[in-house]
């Protein structure tokens, strides 16, 4: 199914506000995007939201500010994935997102490199 113009819109906006990061980019997966910063997925953009990944690290920044965990079932269980939604600041502007992605980026060199956090 392809993407309405309302999320088509939102992963622009998104991939906008991340460019001062680098080479940034999305691609549909999930039912919805990944984002790719080089070749680490660092987001997840699912039904307008945007999750920003995590890792030991970094989950209790998310949690602590009440930022739920990206979900899903599969054979009647909840399956929760590495990704935390963004706080609102990070949609308001380049300073706050650069600072959050930067957070994602830094949990996807860690799960790239086998650390997880650790």
């Amino acid at each position: 199914m392809p993407a309405s113009t309302q999320e088509t819109e939102f992963v622009a906006y998104v991939l906008e506000l991340m460019h001062p990061l680098g080479p940034i980019r999305a691609k549909r997966m999930f039912g919805g995007h990944g984002v790719f910063l080089d070749d680490l997925m660092l987001a997840l953009i699912v039904d307008g939201i945007l999750y920003l990944k995590t890792d030991a690290r970094t989950q209790s920044e998310f949690t602590a500010r009440g930022l739920n965990a990206f979900s899903y079932i599969r054979r009647n269980r909840e399956v929760r994935l590495s990704y935390h939604q963004a706080p609102e600041e990070a949609l308001e502007n380049a300073e706050d997102m650069r600072l959050w992605a930067g957070k994602a980026r830094q949990a996807s060199l860690r799960a790239a490199s086998g650390r997880n956090g650790k």
